[in-house]
């Protein structure tokens, strides 16, 4: 299979491994990006692997909170510069206000909720028209709580809803702003996958020197577990230290304020989303024979 610079640039974004390097995984894989990833990691050569939905569209996140729920919408754009503008945020506020009130549990259905002067699809072709570019709901996430509810937005772009049992208002807030900046994959260490337990055991085992493999099973198998805690805590909301108070964990700042966070969910601006991106000069020296 033929080895393309594309596929080389995602492994190195992915990996954080030089070009040489992620070109010989690469090979040596097939050209798979996963197993290749997998190879360097074996190879001691990369850390836990990164990567993320790759993110091109622009847009916001707006969200409205009441009494026992909230909901956050993304609305996407063309431009940054149309994200920014304050008919768009108002747009953007105004859907998020209409979602909360209405109970709109998809995009469709929010589409039909009366809104100031029209329903909600009425008023988002209005602005397209007067905007000038292609303006969608994509999304939206609603949450009910019997407890504390953390709403968090970062600069439009980063949303976080976070479930709190116990604890308050200001822990559940904390805990949603952790959410955006860490993005943890799983909650608790009881919520990771037997599968990504296994592999990351076997990665730490290939990774390990011919010596310490010859050391007795159960001390091999006390090593081994103490590098995949490392990786779980890494990995898992609870076991992060905490952004707020670095000096303690999420875990121990909860159970601190004898709280439990029920559920989070968390979106960000055009995630999985892949926007094309026009080489114009290229496209103009291929049409000129200059390339």
């Amino acid at each position: 299979m033929e080895i393309t610079a594309s596929m080389v640039k995602e492994l190195r974004e992915r990996s954080g491994v030089g070009m040489m390097e992620c070109k010989k995984a690469l090979t040596e894989n097939g050209g798979s990006i996963d197993s290749a990833m997998e190879w360097l990691r074996k190879q001691g050569l990369a850390k836990a692997d990164k990567k993320a939905g790759r993110v091109a569209a622009e847009g916001r996140i707006s969200m409205a909170a009441g009494a026992g729920n909230a909901v956050m919408v993304e609305i996407n754009s063309e431009t940054d510069f149309v994200a920014k503008d304050e008919n768009f945020v108002r747009f953007c506020e105004l859907v998020a206000q209409a979602a909360l009130s209405s109970g709109a549990a998809d995009i469709e259905a929010l589409k039909g909720v009366a809104a100031e002067g029209g329903s909600i699809e009425e008023l988002r072709s209005a602005l397209v028209l007067k905007l000038g570019e292609n303006i969608q709901l994509r999304r939206i996430v609603a949450l009910k709580s019997e407890g504390n509810i953390g709403a968090y937005v970062h600069g439009g772009r980063i949303g976080v809803l976070v479930d709190l049992k116990g604890g308050n208002v200001e822990l559940a807030r904390g805990v949603a702003m952790h959410v955006a900046a860490m993005n943890p994959p799983y909650n608790k260490s009881s919520d990771v996958p037997a599968d990504f337990v296994a592999k990351e055991k076997e990665i730490e085992l290939a990774k390990m020197s011919d010596k310490d493999k010859a050391k007795p099973a159960e001390i091999l198998e006390k090593i081994i577990g103490g590098k995949v805690a490392k990786i779980l805590n890494d990995n898992t909301l609870y076991g992060q230290p905490y952004v707020v108070d670095t000096n303690m964990t999420v875990e121990a700042a909860l159970k601190a304020a004898k709280a439990e966070v029920v559920a989070y969910h968390r979106i960000a601006v055009g995630e999985g989303i892949e926007k094309v991106v026009e080489d114009y000069a290229a496209e103009v020296m291929k049409q000129a024979g200059l390339a």
